[in-house]
Protein backbone atom coordinates (compact mmCIF):
# COMPACT_ATOMS: atom_id res chain seq x y z
CA UNK A 1 0.00 0.00 0.00
CA UNK A 2 2.86 2.67 0.61
CA UNK A 3 4.50 1.50 -2.67
CA UNK A 4 1.26 2.17 -4.65
CA UNK A 5 0.93 5.72 -2.69
CA UNK A 6 4.46 6.54 -3.39
CA UNK A 7 3.89 5.35 -6.98
CA UNK A 8 0.87 7.82 -7.21
CA UNK A 9 2.68 10.72 -5.55
CA UNK A 10 5.54 10.06 -7.91
CA UNK A 11 3.13 10.26 -10.93
CA UNK A 12 1.01 13.12 -9.30
CA UNK A 13 4.39 15.07 -8.96
CA UNK A 14 5.84 14.32 -12.55
CA UNK A 15 2.62 15.35 -13.93
CA UNK A 16 2.37 18.78 -12.30
CA UNK A 17 5.87 19.61 -13.32
CA UNK A 18 5.10 18.60 -16.79
CA UNK A 19 1.64 21.01 -16.85
CA UNK A 20 3.17 23.61 -15.05
CA UNK A 21 4.56 25.73 -17.93
CA UNK A 22 5.96 29.61 -17.63
CA UNK A 23 4.71 31.58 -19.48
CA UNK A 24 7.35 33.26 -21.09
CA UNK A 25 6.61 36.80 -22.46
CA UNK A 26 8.71 38.24 -25.10
CA UNK A 27 10.23 41.52 -25.24
CA UNK A 28 8.97 44.04 -28.08
CA UNK A 29 12.53 45.85 -29.27
CA UNK A 30 12.60 48.65 -30.86
CA UNK A 31 14.41 48.32 -34.26
CA UNK A 32 14.94 51.49 -36.78
CA UNK A 33 14.51 48.45 -39.61
CA UNK A 34 11.68 49.23 -42.21
CA UNK A 35 9.24 46.92 -42.11
CA UNK A 36 8.08 45.12 -44.79
CA UNK A 37 4.44 45.40 -45.99
CA UNK A 38 2.66 42.66 -47.23
CA UNK A 39 0.01 43.42 -48.86
CA UNK A 40 -1.97 41.23 -50.81
CA UNK A 41 -2.94 41.55 -54.21
CA UNK A 42 -6.20 40.21 -55.07
CA UNK A 43 -6.25 39.20 -58.70
CA UNK A 44 -8.04 40.81 -61.36
CA UNK A 45 -11.17 38.34 -61.73
CA UNK A 46 -11.83 38.18 -65.74
CA UNK A 47 -15.35 37.45 -65.57
CA UNK A 48 -16.01 34.00 -67.59
CA UNK A 49 -18.97 34.43 -69.98
CA UNK A 50 -20.74 30.80 -71.15
CA UNK A 51 -20.90 29.97 -74.25
CA UNK A 52 -24.48 29.64 -74.89
CA UNK A 53 -24.57 33.87 -73.93
CA UNK A 54 -21.06 34.50 -75.89
CA UNK A 55 -21.90 37.05 -78.99
CA UNK A 56 -20.30 36.20 -81.99
CA UNK A 57 -21.55 37.23 -85.57
CA UNK A 58 -18.43 36.67 -87.55
CA UNK A 59 -18.14 32.37 -87.08
CA UNK A 60 -20.38 31.09 -89.99
CA UNK A 61 -19.67 27.32 -88.92
CA UNK A 62 -18.10 24.03 -90.53
CA UNK A 63 -21.16 23.04 -92.80
CA UNK A 64 -22.53 22.75 -95.94
CA UNK A 65 -24.06 26.82 -95.06
CA UNK A 66 -21.64 29.01 -96.17
CA UNK A 67 -23.83 32.64 -97.41
CA UNK A 68 -27.37 32.73 -96.34
CA UNK A 69 -29.76 36.02 -96.89
CA UNK A 70 -32.70 36.57 -94.49
CA UNK A 71 -35.81 38.44 -95.72
CA UNK A 72 -36.94 41.36 -93.25
CA UNK A 73 -40.26 40.25 -92.90
CA UNK A 74 -40.71 37.00 -91.68
CA UNK A 75 -42.47 34.61 -93.17
CA UNK A 76 -45.08 32.97 -90.82
CA UNK A 77 -45.85 30.05 -92.80
CA UNK A 78 -42.73 28.69 -92.45
CA UNK A 79 -42.28 29.92 -88.78
CA UNK A 80 -45.41 27.25 -88.16
CA UNK A 81 -43.49 24.82 -90.11
CA UNK A 82 -40.17 25.62 -88.23
CA UNK A 83 -42.17 25.27 -84.95
CA UNK A 84 -43.70 21.91 -85.74
CA UNK A 85 -40.00 20.12 -86.46
CA UNK A 86 -38.81 22.17 -83.72
CA UNK A 87 -41.30 20.37 -81.13
CA UNK A 88 -41.08 17.08 -82.82
CA UNK A 89 -37.38 17.16 -83.26
CA UNK A 90 -35.84 19.31 -80.72
CA UNK A 91 -37.84 19.52 -77.23
CA UNK A 92 -36.16 16.18 -76.30
CA UNK A 93 -33.07 18.58 -75.31
CA UNK A 94 -33.85 22.24 -75.90
CA UNK A 95 -36.83 24.44 -73.98
CA UNK A 96 -37.34 27.64 -76.14
CA UNK A 97 -36.67 30.43 -73.03
CA UNK A 98 -34.44 28.15 -70.39
CA UNK A 99 -31.58 25.99 -70.52
CA UNK A 100 -32.36 22.38 -70.30
CA UNK A 101 -29.70 19.50 -71.77
CA UNK A 102 -29.00 22.06 -74.52
CA UNK A 103 -29.10 25.58 -74.88
CA UNK A 104 -32.33 27.68 -75.11
CA UNK A 105 -33.07 29.61 -78.32
CA UNK A 106 -34.30 32.52 -77.66
CA UNK A 107 -32.56 35.77 -78.54
CA UNK A 108 -30.01 32.97 -80.36
CA UNK A 109 -30.55 35.21 -83.58
CA UNK A 110 -28.51 37.89 -81.43
CA UNK A 111 -25.71 36.12 -80.73
CA UNK A 112 -25.19 33.44 -83.89
CA UNK A 113 -24.85 34.12 -87.95
CA UNK A 114 -27.74 32.29 -89.25
CA UNK A 115 -25.45 30.22 -91.14
CA UNK A 116 -23.49 28.53 -87.74
CA UNK A 117 -26.84 27.78 -86.40
CA UNK A 118 -28.06 26.06 -89.90
CA UNK A 119 -24.77 24.41 -89.75
CA UNK A 120 -25.20 23.33 -86.07
CA UNK A 121 -28.45 22.17 -87.31
CA UNK A 122 -27.46 20.31 -89.94
CA UNK A 123 -24.15 19.23 -89.09
CA UNK A 124 -23.61 18.93 -85.59
CA UNK A 125 -20.66 16.14 -85.58
CA UNK A 126 -18.14 17.94 -87.07
CA UNK A 127 -19.41 21.44 -85.86
CA UNK A 128 -18.55 19.50 -81.98
CA UNK A 129 -14.69 18.56 -83.53
CA UNK A 130 -13.84 21.38 -85.15
CA UNK A 131 -15.74 24.33 -84.75
CA UNK A 132 -14.58 26.21 -81.05
CA UNK A 133 -17.72 27.75 -79.99
CA UNK A 134 -19.43 24.48 -80.31
CA UNK A 135 -17.04 22.66 -78.38
CA UNK A 136 -17.63 25.50 -75.46
CA UNK A 137 -21.15 24.60 -75.48
CA UNK A 138 -20.25 21.04 -75.20
CA UNK A 139 -18.35 21.27 -72.26
CA UNK A 140 -20.62 24.10 -70.97
CA UNK A 141 -23.52 21.53 -71.18
CA UNK A 142 -21.26 18.47 -69.24
CA UNK A 143 -20.66 16.85 -72.85
CA UNK A 144 -24.44 16.17 -73.78
CA UNK A 145 -23.67 16.66 -77.48
CA UNK A 146 -26.45 17.26 -79.91
CA UNK A 147 -27.74 14.75 -82.05
CA UNK A 148 -28.16 14.98 -86.20
CA UNK A 149 -31.88 14.98 -86.50
CA UNK A 150 -31.16 14.64 -90.09
CA UNK A 151 -33.65 17.44 -90.90
CA UNK A 152 -33.01 18.78 -94.55
CA UNK A 153 -32.07 22.02 -95.71
CA UNK A 154 -35.67 23.27 -95.85
CA UNK A 155 -36.21 21.81 -92.47
CA UNK A 156 -33.16 23.54 -90.55
CA UNK A 157 -34.51 26.86 -92.31
CA UNK A 158 -38.05 26.63 -91.36
CA UNK A 159 -36.73 25.81 -87.71
CA UNK A 160 -34.59 29.44 -87.94
CA UNK A 161 -37.25 31.00 -89.02
CA UNK A 162 -39.05 30.10 -85.94
CA UNK A 163 -36.12 30.92 -83.76
CA UNK A 164 -36.38 34.73 -85.45
CA UNK A 165 -39.65 34.81 -83.24
CA UNK A 166 -38.46 33.96 -79.98
CA UNK A 167 -37.40 36.80 -77.63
Amino acid sequence: MKTMLKLFSLLLISLLISCGGKDEKKKESFSYEKKTTTEAKTPVKTEMVPASAKVDLTNKGIGPISSLELNAEIDQAMVAHGQEVYNKMCTACHRPNKKFIGPAQAGVMERRTPEWIMNMILNPEEMLQKDPLAKELLAEFNGAPMANQNLTQEEARAVLEYFRTLK
